[in-house]
């Protein structure tokens, strides 16, 4: 390969695919990059939330609210979520130039989180229902937040690693 008529050494190429390759990571860092910090409080709410408000919906007997209510709750908290998601990529978007994608995060995080998460909101709902122990409902709840708070931590110190 030549540029400008000189020939570049073995060591220069690979250096340069060095650099590219480093460019490719970095990209793909920014795109794997923590939400903004007010709405990474709103998902780790709305996590927390979540097995309680579905609980309160499944629950045989109306507990503290009728179910319908929690019905209602539960789909206002998930069309707010939806519109300060929407609001949240687009000013990633502007900000950065780069649009968020789940694909460049971690698997090994991902596909755990992915299928365990909402096993853990369904069937903590369902224990509820059957048991009738609100405490199930509550674990859920600190176990989602948790899980928040982690993930948001990883999305950290992968950004500060690769960029």
């Amino acid at each position: 390969m030549e540029t400008n008529g000189v020939r570049l050494t073995p060591e220069q190429a690979r250096s340069a695919l060095a650099d590219t390759e480093h460019i490719r990571a970095s990209a793909a860092a920014l795109s794997a990059t923590p939400w903004p910090n007010w709405f990474f409080i709103t998902l780790t709410l709305y996590t927390a939330a979540l097995p309680i408000t579905y609980g309160g919906a499944m629950a045989d007997p109306d507990w503290l609210l009728p179910g319908p209510a929690w019905m209602g709750i539960m789909l206002a908290m998930t069309a707010v979520y939806g519109a300060l998601f929407a609001v949240a990529a687009k000013t990633w978007r502007n900000k950065t130039g780069v649009a968020l994608r789940f694909d460049v995060l971690p698997k090994r995080a991902t596909v755990p989180l992915a299928v365990g998460l909402p096993v853990l909101l369904v069937g903590a709902a369902f224990a509820f229902r059957v048991t009738g122990w609100p405490v199930w409902l509550f674990a859920a709840s600190l176990i989602s937040a948790v899980a928040s708070v982690g993930f948001h931590l990883a999305f950290v110190r992968l950004h500060r690693k690769v960029a």
